[in-house]
């Protein structure tokens, strides 16, 4: 059995047949694993890279029947069973599981990605981290005042989750965390502004949450557009329509691609080029093929599955269980999605929390997020620093990873 990807889908569907009777490989470009809910406390300097990722070796060191290798998947030859790696070589299969994920879209306009970097992988992270703090710094050394504005505007285009919490966590920093270190700025005078193409931050929540993080993110000072798709994009700001923002620092957190690997499944394939998947998760006309996580299109119970990691663990648990189920002869059975609910956090003491028939926000929805995330990080370790960190920030309004890291050709650590 090969598996593409070491996301939450992936390593769900390994962990889930770590005691079966097969031979795993897990694939993936990176070593490690991130758990991307908390990817833009790393990019607004709220915790490091290590507190929310681990190396995907450790996870499953022990697991006997997985062997992990360190490599990009570029293709899939169906016919012949074989993944095509990005080097040329190739790695047989009996079984194949995808689920090499998403990344950002610009919607056919590649070149804003210069400008506006999105949030996927811990590389953007850090580069996003490297602009904001930079930008604080070149505002603390212009003597042009419209120019120092701009490096004092914040634009984030995108009013879902990562947008929103991104929005909120941008304001914090310039209320609380930075105030008081510059001489010739005040950071507390920074305009952060989250704009949104749709009537409305927080889409796939209902109304009544998506105002109540509107109003939220307003008193922490977050300027919110709605009804304002980007037309254009560069390094000096954002055209909405007829109106412009000036501004040196863009975040991208609006919509979704696939990555080239799912055009070479032959499948159907969604607008974002997602691939379209049986009820039991495998490849049309491929029973040995199963498509999990964001990569996959899929109704269940008559709604689609959405994009986030819950639904890719279920899917990867349930992956494992169809493969079993066929080396014993069994038929497969259709995936179910349990939705456990959605929650976004929008800074100190606020978010919002959908449950179902119960819906929170401000500050219980705040600590029901914490608790989960903690929850769901792998290793004792990073549950205790993270726990920590937050505490630590919630008492001070610090923010303890405020390193400025990499050149403008991209960040490291």
């Amino acid at each position: 059995m090969v598996i593409l990807g070491g996301g939450f889908g992936g390593l769900a569907a390994a962990r889930a047949l770590g005691r079966a009777s097969v031979r795993i490989t897990l694939l993936d470009r990176r070593n490690h694993h991130v758990f991307q809910p908390l990817l833009y406390q790393v990019a607004t300097a709220g915790l490091s890279p290590a507190e929310i990722a681990s190396p995907i070796r450790r996870i499953l060191r022990r697991q006997r029947n997985t062997q992990v290798l360190l490599a990009e998947a570029a293709g899939v030859d169906l016919p012949a069973r074989r993944v095509v790696l990005a080097d040329g070589s190739r790695l047989a299969y009996d079984t194949l599981i995808v689920a090499t994920g998403v990344t950002h879209s610009y919607f056919g306009r590649d070149e804003w990605a210069v400008h506006a970097p999105g949030l996927k992988t811990l590389d953007d992270a850090l580069d996003i981290r490297r602009r904001v703090l930079l930008a604080y710094e070149q505002a603390e050394r212009e003597e042009d005042a419209d120019r120092r504005r701009q490096w004092m505007t914040f634009v984030v285009v995108g009013g879902g989750p990562t947008g929103v919490e991104m929005a909120g966590a941008l304001a914090e920093i310039a209320r609380h965390s930075l105030a008081g270190d510059f001489r010739r700025i005040d950071p507390r005078s920074a305009r952060v502004i989250l704009v949104e193409a749709g009537p409305r931050v927080l889409p796939s929540y209902p109304s009544t949450l998506s105002v109540k993080a509107a109003l939220q993110l307003e008193r922490l000072g977050v300027q919110v557009w709605t009804g304002a798709p980007v037309t254009a994009l560069d390094e000096a700001g954002v055209q909405l329509g007829p109106d412009r923002l000036a501004s040196r620092t863009v975040i991208w957190a609006a919509g979704v691609q696939a990555p080239s690997l799912g055009r070479t499944l032959g499948a159907p394939l969604d607008r974002a080029g997602r691939v379209r998947v049986e009820p039991d998760l495998t490849l049309p006309g491929h029973p040995e093929v199963y498509v999990i996580g964001d990569l996959a299109v899929l109704e269940a119970d008559g709604r689609p599955v959405p994009g986030v990691a819950p639904a890719a663990m279920q899917m990867g648990r349930h992956a494992a269980v169809n493969v079993l189920r066929a080396l014993r002869g069994e038929e497969r059975l259709p995936f179910r999605y349990v939705d456990k609910g959605s929650l976004a956090t929008i800074g100190r003491s606020a978010g919002v929390a959908d449950f179902g028939r119960v819906r929170l926000s401000g500050f219980v929805a705040w600590a029901a997020w914490l608790g989960i995330h903690i929850f769901f990080l792998i290793g004792f370790r990073n549950r205790f620093v993270v726990m920590f960190t937050w505490m630590w920030a919630y008492l001070t309004f610090q923010r303890s990873a405020r390193l400025i890291l990499g050149s403008s050709g991209g960040a490291r650590e």
